[in-house]
């Protein structure tokens, strides 16, 4: 199954391949907010925020 991340240089939607997302925590102040982060074929970082249930869903590598 594939995540879309909207790509700022290409500026529109692209589907990235679950293999290649990884999922990632920030925690600040008390607040936890849950991504998933991955890189385009250009190299462009993506990042996706996303619910606690989404994360918790999805069986991808934890950063």
């Amino acid at each position: 199954m594939a995540i879309e991340f909207y790509n700022v240089k290409k500026k529109k939607k692209v589907s990235i391949d679950e293999a290649k997302v990884k999922k990632t925590k920030y925690e600040r102040n008390g607040t936890t907010r849950y991504a998933f982060r991955s890189q385009d074929d250009d190299g462009t970082n993506l990042t996706k925020f996303c619910s606690k249930s989404d994360y918790d869903a999805t069986n991808v590598e934890e950063v």
